[in-house]
C-alpha cells in the first residue's frame, strides 16, 4: 500500500529514469538498398548473323533474238556473317537510340542465271554473288531492354565469275557491285552485355538488264549476260555482345 508520504519518492524514481532513458542512443532506421542502375543501349558492340537471302522477279524473260530463256536454280539460300557498330542512347531506359553498323555477309544463293532457251541449255555468263555487306545508319526508340529500329545506308558486294565466260566474245559485268540498303529490326538485350535480334534488310546492288546472247552451234548452246535482278532481301537473327 503506496502511502502519501512515499509519493515524493516515487516521483523523483520516475522523473530520474525517464532522463536515463532520454539519453540512451536511438537506433537508426536501416539505409535503403541501392536502386539498380537504369539500362542503356549506349556502346560499341559485334556480332553474328545467320538467315535467309531470296531474289524476287520471275523465273523466266524474253529475249529479243532468242526467245523465252527459262533459268534455272533456286532463288534463295542462306546468308551469314559477322557485324560491329556503335550506339548512343539518349536518355537511358526509354528513349532514342542513334547508331550506325557495318557487317559483312557470305551468300548461298547468288548463283548465275544458267537455264534454257526452249530445250537448248543457256549458260550464264555474269558473276555470282558471293558475299556483300553493307554500311548502315540506324535510329530507333528503346522500351528499356527493348530496341525497335530502322536502318539504310550503302551496300556493296563481288563474286566470281563464270567458268563460260571465256567462251563470252563480249564485254561482260564486272564482279564488283555497289547499291543501297533498307530495312528494320527489333533487339532485345537478355543481359547488360548480350543482345539478339531480328532484322529484315532489302539490298540493292545496281540492276542490270537483259544483256547480248550469243549462240555457239559447237555446243550446242547459247552464252549470255542473261538478266541480273540484283535486288534481293535478307531476312536473319543475330546476336551482339556489347562492352
Amino acid at each position: 500500500m503506496i502511502r502519501p508520504s512515499m509519493l515524493p519518492g516515487l516521483a523523483g524514481i520516475l522523473l530520474a529514469s525517464g532522463a536515463g532513458a532520454a539519453d540512451l542512443p536511438r537506433r537508426a532506421a536501416p539505409p535503403l538498398p541501392p536502386a539498380p542502375p537504369v539500362f542503356t543501349w549506349t556502346g560499341f558492340y559485334v556480332g553474328a548473323n545467320a538467315g535467309y537471302g531470296f531474289r524476287g522477279g520471275a523465273s523466266s524473260y524474253t529475249d529479243a533474238t532468242y526467245g523465252t530463256v527459262t533459268e534455272s536454280g533456286g532463288k534463295g539460300g542462306f546468308v551469314g556473317g559477322g557485324q560491329i557498330g556503335y550506339n548512343y542512347q539518349l536518355t537511358p531506359g526509354s528513349g532514342w537510340v542513334l547508331g550506325a553498323e557495318a557487317d559483312i555477309q557470305g551468300t548461298g544463293f547468288g548463283r548465275r542465271g544458267d537455264g534454257t532457251i526452249g530445250a537448248t541449255p543457256y549458260y550464264g555468263v555474269s558473276p555470282s554473288l558471293d558475299w556483300f555487306g553493307t554500311v548502315r545508319g540506324r535510329l530507333g526508340y528503346a522500351f528499356d531492354r527493348w530496341l525497335v529500329y530502322g536502318t539504310g545506308g550503302f551496300a556493296y558486294g563481288g563474286g566470281s565469275r563464270s567458268p563460260y565466260a571465256a567462251s563470252y566474245p563480249y564485254t561482260l559485268p564486272d564482279t564488283a557491285r555497289i547499291g543501297y540498303a533498307l530495312g528494320g529490326g527489333v533487339e532485345y538485350a537478355l543481359t547488360d552485355h548480350i543482345s539478339v535480334k531480328v532484322e529484315g534488310l532489302y539490298v540493292d546492288l545496281g540492276r542490270r538488264g537483259t544483256g547480248t546472247t550469243v549462240y555457239d552451234a559447237t555446243v550446242p548452246a547459247y552464252y549470255g549476260t542473261g538478266r541480273s535482278e540484283s535486288g534481293f532481301g535478307v531476312v536473319r537473327g543475330g546476336l551482339n555482345y556489347k562492352f
